[in-house]
Parts: C-alpha cells; structure tokens; sequence
C-alpha cells in the first residue's frame, strides 16, 4: 500500500494550492488530509468517504478548503483556497480501511509522506 503526496509549495496569504494523494495496493473507506504546523501537534484538516463522498472539515478550514477524489486514477486532492500564514505545515494524506467517521490519527492505518505548504504573509 502505497499513498503518494504531492503539490506543496510557496504561495502568497490569498492564494490557492491543490494538493495531491495517489493511493495505490488496495481500496479504501475513507480518506483524508492532517496537518502538522511548526511545533505543533499533527491536526486533522479534512476527510471524505470514498464511496458516498461524505466530507467532513475542521472548522478552520470550512469554506476555503474542498476535499475530492477521482476514482478513475485512485487519487485525493486538497484544493485550498484563500490560503492564510497560519495554513502553513506539512500537508499528510491518510487513508482508512474501515473508516466510519473518526478523524483521529488512530482512525486511519495508512499515511503517505507529507508535503510542505508555506503561505507568506
């Protein structure tokens, strides 16, 4: 099992960045986006059932961030818009196989390698 992250970058407070998650070696429930910002804790940020597409979004986020995937290629974005400085982390892709609706670490066996997103002020 495989899950790929990428699409981090630099990118002015205001801007957007869609991020990336290709998952590959099996199917999965459900699959989401955590966060870890400098010297904090790693965050949930978003999560979504694979099949009916239920989302679910930290309030920090609700409005500016979409959760998506396309079941054609096996891949999950992060589309993240109005982007603010406090949005700056390592963006990390998560997967379940037998996600219902928790969105703590411990609810997802499978995480791909983070991605870095900087948004300058």
């Amino acid at each position: 099992v495989q899950l790929q992250a990428s699409g981090g970058g630099l990118v002015q407070a205001g801007g957007s960045l869609r991020l990336s998650c290709t998952a590959s070696g099996r199917t999965f429930s459900g699959v989401g986006w955590f966060r870890r910002a400098p010297g904090k804790e790693r965050e949930f940020v978003a999560v979504m059932n694979w099949r009916g597409g239920r989302k679910m979004y930290t309030d920090s986020v609700k409005g500016r961030f979409t959760i998506s995937r396309d079941n054609t290629n096996n891949t999950i974005y992060l589309q993240m818009n109005s982007l603010k400085p406090e949005d700056t982390a390592v963006y990390y892709c998560a997967a379940s196989a037998d996600w219902y609706s928790g969105i703590k670490e411990p609810d997802f066996n499978f995480w791909g390698q983070g991605t870095l997103v900087t948004v300058s002020s």
